[in-house]
């Protein structure tokens, strides 16, 4: 692959351009945290389900978890299938700065206020005397906190080190964490659960922070090679959405068996969140299909660009969307 030089007349067209798409992120990121944060008193409007306290909080960290757990391996995952494409280096470009390192640090800042919380008492601590570190040993939310801190610590050490691929282990034990915690013993078949969270986290981390990362790299190379990329990434990816709806249906018939599920998707929080992602997931993927028959019959490939940039943005509220789904009372059984 090679990279584009924009011509030199083109140098102020550019600038405005990345300054008016730093402008365009900078919008959705907020319109993002707004989710997590005024979500929890709307999903619950007239529902008589009570707001756990400081939700907004907590589902805006669990927001920006999932948000750093894709980015490191999403560019794993891209930088992985590059090998696979003819005429491609055997590295990314030295132009394209990793994020994995920015990512590693909000994650462990987002997995140390998630522990902070689990130190109290699953309550918001008011200062730093409510909280109870050597406590976080003594359960088993507070061992998978401490798990998930830890881990993004080691993330970060590996992304700037000199084999930044050995990032993946310390990631792949803040999925399993994230699929144990979701899962306490006290609830019905918790292993199936986890594994199913399992297989779910995964794929969608490696959905979103993939094609993220691919856009990224389509941006530095314009040519073949690229083309070739974005759309072994959409075989794969077509692999992985089927995965993640086969188990997000899976895990919504364990909490809500079918004879109450239509009911419950409009009179309760989690279930009125839940109907929100399934739409955003379903607008996901006609955006995808929509830039995979661009990538097959347009003229120019990477006009399929367009459509792909749409579906980034979209399963940006996606992940904002799963994090405040994190936040809210677990349906009950009928």
């Amino acid at each position: 692959m090679t990279l584009t030089r924009s011509a030199p007349g083109a140098a102020g067209t550019t600038g405005r351009g990345g300054a008016g798409r730093a402008v365009a992120v900078l919008v959705l990121v907020a319109l993002a945290a707004l989710i997590p944060l005024l979500g929890p008193s709307a999903a619950l409007h007239g529902t008589g389900e009570a707001e756990a306290p400081g939700a907004g909080g907590i589902a805006l960290l669990r927001t920006v978890l999932f948000a750093a757990l894709c980015v490191p391996v999403g560019e794993v995952f891209v930088n992985r299938l590059a090998r696979w494409v003819p005429g491609a280096p055997a590295a990314p470009p030295d132009a394209l700065r990793s994020w994995s390192p920015w990512a590693a640090a909000a994650g462990f800042l987002a997995a140390l206020g998630l522990a902070s919380v689990v130190a109290t008492g699953n309550l918001v601590p008011g200062g730093p005397a409510d909280i109870d570190v050597g406590g976080l040993y003594a359960s088993r939310d507070g061992k998978l906190a401490l798990l998930e801190v830890n881990a993004f610590l080691v993330a970060g050490l590996c992304a700037v080190s000199r084999r930044p691929a050995t990032q993946v282990l310390p990631l792949a034990a803040v999925i399993v964490a994230e699929a144990l915690r979701a899962h306490p013993t006290t609830e019905h078949g918790p292993l199936t659960g986890s594994g199913l969270t399992l297989v779910h986290l995964t794929c969608a981390a490696l959905w979103v922070g993939g094609l993220l990362h691919a856009l990224r790299v389509l941006r530095l190379r314009r040519d073949p090679a690229g083309a070739a990329l974005l759309g072994l990434y959409a075989r794969v990816a077509a692999v992985l959405l089927a995965a993640i709806t086969a188990t997000g249906v899976c895990s919504s018939l364990r909490r809500m068996p079918p004879g109450t599920i239509l009911e419950q998707l409009t009179e309760t929080a989690y279930g009125r969140v839940l109907l929100a992602k399934v739409l955003l997931v379903a607008a996901v993927a006609v955006l995808a299909l929509w830039a995979r028959r661009r990538l097959h019959r347009a003229a120019d490939p990477l006009t399929a660009c367009t459509p792909a940039r749409a579906e980034v943005a979209v399963l940006g509220l996606v992940v904002a969307v799963s994090g405040l789904l994190t936040a809210l009372p677990v349906p009950i059984r009928w």
